[in-house]
């Protein structure tokens, strides 16, 4: 991990590491981990949650962090622009990616990178949408990015959820320990709770998570659209599990993933430290979480707007939404 340090000054992807705080410790940052955070889904305003993760991950844990975004012509933060996430160029000395996306397009420059990453044999991280990355309308990448590429890397592509409820008004999952995970590493710290999002469904009635996944988190759908057929989409399945990732390189990459995330779930402290437990696992520090997992309180105020697809906030730059420190 002893990486170059890279700067990513540009309003695309921003490290979150004042100037004038940074010339203290820059040879302790040069040496921990680099994170990047992709954020680019127009429902669930990953473009606010990425970023609340990225300060916590810098400010509390000394981690060097990258946040990149869906940004428009102007610059302004839109993840209704598909075809363009900016600064993944920092992906090329990142140590761990997470995956915050949803049916982007992105054109051939940008998509390399994020598959080059994927088959070296690093880790990696998805959010909910991360089952649906992409969706490529046919062209030469349709077939393998729009649900191939999903399912081999984070282990299910997406398939179905079970509705909508007043979405961020009440609570529509039950979210509990699977019982054969307790004592796994990223579940330290993390109690049961409930959830404003949907559950989705990756397994049962025919559909089966692919991989070797261990499965860490169940979740019980509180309202449900297919009441009607749980025998095809069961009330409970799996929210939160890992598994390994073999590209090219033929090193196994460790992969964690939950398919929770609606914008509000991360106001529940279980929420951040599954998230940020995770990112300790992935790097393969498991052993720095504690036995109430890692630190996760907020840095700064954390006020996302709702889910809904454009609901995001608009003419907001990158840096502002980084929360530029004093």
């Amino acid at each position: 991990m002893a990486r170059a340090f890279s700067r990513w000054f540009g309003p695309a992807c921003l490290l979150l590491l004042p100037l004038a705080a940074r010339a203290a410790d820059e040879p302790a940052k040069a040496e921990a981990p680099h994170v990047v955070l992709i954020s680019g889904d127009e429902e669930y305003r990953s473009e606010e949650s990425l970023p609340m993760l990225a300060r916590i991950l810098d400010e509390t844990h000394g981690f060097r962090v990258s946040v990149c975004y869906a940004l428009n012509e102007q610059g302004k933060v839109d993840p209704n622009v598909l075809t363009n996430i900016a600064g993944l160029e920092a992906l090329d000395d990142a140590d761990l990616v997470v995956m915050y996306t949803r049916f982007r397009k992105l054109p051939d420059h940008q998509l390399d990178r994020i598959r080059k990453y994927a088959e070296s044999g690093r880790p990696i991280m998805g959010f909910r949408t991360a089952t649906h990355a992409f969706r490529y309308d046919g062209g030469p990448h349709a077939a393998e990015m729009n649900e191939a590429w999903e399912r081999k890397v984070f282990g299910q592509k997406w398939i179905t959820h079970h509705g909508h409820f007043g979405d961020g008004l009440e609570m529509l999952t039950a979210v509990s320990p699977e019982p054969s995970a307790v004592g796994h590493p990223t579940l330290r710290g993390v109690t049961p709770f409930e959830t404003y999002s949907w559950l989705y469904h990756v397994e049962g009635g025919g559909d089966a998570l692919e991989g070797d996944c261990t499965r860490l988190l169940i979740g019980k759908a509180l309202k449900s659209g297919h009441a009607k057929e749980f025998d095809r989409f069961p009330e409970t399945n799996p929210v939160a599990w890992t598994k390994t990732y073999t590209g090219a390189s033929g090193k196994p990459a460790r992969v964690f993933f939950t398919t929770l995330g609606h914008p509000f779930d991360f106001k529940a402290e279980s929420m951040r430290k599954l998230a940020l437990n995770g990112v300790f696992w992935a790097l393969g520090l498991e052993e720095k979480i504690p036995a109430d997992g890692v630190k996760a309180d907020f840095v700064g105020p954390y006020e996302p707007n709702n889910s809904g697809v454009g609901g995001f906030k608009k003419d907001l730059k990158p840096a502002y939404l980084a929360g530029p420190k004093p």
